[in-house]
């Protein structure tokens, strides 16, 4: 790219590089401008032809601000590293890297970044990045005076706002039709707005003043009664990465839920996640936040429903195959699997969830004395390597996807994959449940299972996850959620299962109602339960009007 040109100014390798930026980073920008095109019954193609000519412009003037002599060859080469793999998951996953993408990025661990490693990203990293920023590390940059320098800087400045100026005069008010039509548009620019959702991230958690603690729920008071002297003993299984879609339970074609099938399973229809990353998503559906005004950085200064349970005396262990907890159990008794901890179940960088069994079955072996809720945080469903997460004995659906550059494989293989991993799941689940039967003589079970969020399998060329909401597809946002009661839970507590089930039917449910129904399902009397979004709390008899008479007292 410069290798040719023996020297060049400032303003000459700001155009350059600009070109290149355009020509090469931005190219999934331009898809997402194919299909604005294709959805316009009238389409103007001289406005179409300005938009590339309107980039350059814009990002020339933007990166005349750093052609600065020391700081435009390290600037441009990071930015350019970055830009790279940016590019890279936005052309082959559809993937925005907007603030929770950086979020979610940050609090990945290093196994779970190794799985993005293949030939494909390596050699993108390559052309893309490494040898880019090698041209520019060896670019002969000749600078004038700085008067000098400082006027022909301005007026190319001026040049390219000129040209700005010259294109919205004639095209504004196709600019903004065409972009209020295509939003997502402005995500995929490269570098922009990726850049500036890493400094919004370095703002908002390290720059901005920490908020002082929020207790929440420490009122709370348990009204379970023990009539016939069990006490309550519930499992919640968090997912990762399954969607709804691909459950039988759901209409999907295939025997995805053949393990659970035996068991006397409610399937809650047309619930939503709070997000569409496992960093937005866990701390949110465990916060009293809705979705709507749910902000992570009150959610990290304040009282989880894991916290509220605590407060109210309730027995809690968290159970952890995955990323961690991201904050939700800090407070609480939990531990994070070691991913050394047990050779034939684990490799060193992931554990199949069979080893979560393992430790369940040492926390009930220690006896259930009190009211007690275990949650199992499993590693599901997690991508590129959907091929890890299943032992070879539960390779049910083949071909599959034995590599993690999923793009190039079939439709046919990457589904069976993922439908390998949500079969898997099913027995994890089954067999927590067949533990659960096992400890009826000493406690009133349950259980509860739902997806942190869904995946992208290649729909409208999206994969993996981790899309801003407001653009995000079903595929990414529509979760299962299941519940499972023994007989002696139901009767102890007061749940009408057929009642429940009918209401499971219906759908409308969302990572929302998760805050109040633990609270409800764990007979948690407080200030900060909402009945309303108790999803069992139509479906009581029992415990619910000590909780509304408890409630008004307070």
């Amino acid at each position: 790219m410069l290798s040719r040109v023996k020297t060049l100014s400032a303003n000459q390798f700001t155009l350059i590089t600009a070109l290149f930026y355009v020509c090469v980073f931005n190219i999934p920008l331009f898809g997402i401008v194919q299909q604005g095109i294709t959805n316009q019954a009238e389409v103007n193609y001289l406005f179409i032809a300005t938009i590339p000519l309107f980039l350059i412009f814009a990002l020339s003037f933007i990166f005349s601000l750093f052609t600065v002599k020391y700081l435009l060859k390290p600037f441009f080469i990071i930015v350019t590293l970055i830009s790279s793999s940016v590019f890279f998951a936005a052309l082959q996953y559809g993937v925005v890297f907007d603030y929770g993408m950086i979020e979610n990025t940050v609090q990945t661990n290093s196994a779970e970044a190794l799985t993005y490693l293949n030939w494909s990203s390596i050699l993108n990293f390559i052309l893309t990045g490494l040898v880019p920023a090698l041209l520019i590390f060896k670019a002969d940059i000749v600078y004038k005076p700085f008067v000098k320098e400082l006027l022909h800087k301005l007026a190319f400045m001026f040049a390219m706002l000129a040209g700005i100026a010259v294109i919205g005069f004639f095209y504004y008010q196709n600019y903004v039709a065409f972009g209020r039509n295509n939003d997502q548009m402005k995500r995929y620019i490269v570098p922009t707005y990726a850049i500036g959702s890493m400094i919004k991230y370095v703002k908002v958690n390290y720059f901005q003043e920490p908020l002082v603690y929020k207790a929440q729920g420490q009122d709370a008071k348990n009204l379970t009664i023990d009539e016939n002297g069990k006490p309550n003993l519930v499992v919640v299984v968090v997912g990762e990465t399954a969607r709804a879609h691909n459950y039988e339970y759901y209409g999907y074609d295939k025997p995805t839920n053949a393990h659970t099938k035996a068991f006397d399973m409610i399937p809650f229809r047309n619930t939503e996640s709070c997000g569409t990353a496992t960093a937005v998503s866990l701390p949110c559906m465990f916060s009293s936040m809705d979705r709507e005004d749910y902000d992570a950085r009150r959610a990290q200064a304040q009282d989880t429903v894991i916290d509220v349970l605590d407060h109210a005396g309730i027995s809690l262990d968290w159970l952890d195959n995955d990323s961690g907890c991201k904050g939700v159990c800090d407070r609480v008794k939990h531990i994070n699997i070691e991913l050394n901890s047990d050779p034939a179940l684990c490799d060193g960088h992931y554990c199949y969830d069979q080893v979560l069994l393992n430790e369940l079955d040492k926390r009930l072996a220690q006896g259930v004395a009190q009211d007690t809720l275990i949650v199992l945080h499993i590693i599901g469903s997690h991508g590129p390597t959907y091929y890890l997460r299943y032992p070879e004995a539960h390779r049910k659906f083949v071909p599959d996807c034995q590599r993690s550059d999923i793009q190039n494989c079939s439709d046919e293989e990457l589904m069976n994959t993922y439908d390998n991993t949500i079969l898997y799941s099913d027995y994890i689940i089954a067999q927590v449940i067949s533990r659960l039967e096992a400890q009826e003589g000493n406690a009133d079970t349950a259980l509860l299972y739902l997806s942190d969020h869904g995946e992208s399998l290649g729909e409208n060329g999206m994969y993996l996850h981790g899309a801003p909401y407001a653009i995000a597809p079903d595929e990414q946002i529509k979760i299962p959620m299941l519940a499972w009661i023994s007989p002696d839970f139901a009767a102890e507590n007061g749940v009408d299962k057929q009642c429940l089930s009918d209401l499971a039917g219906k759908g409308g449910f969302s990572h929302d109602n998760l805050f109040s129904s633990l609270l409800g399902l764990m007979n948690v009397s407080t200030e900060v339960y909402r009945k309303e979004m108790d999803m069992f709390a139509t479906c009581r008899t029992k415990i619910v009007a000590l909780q509304h008479k408890n409630n008004k007292k307070s």
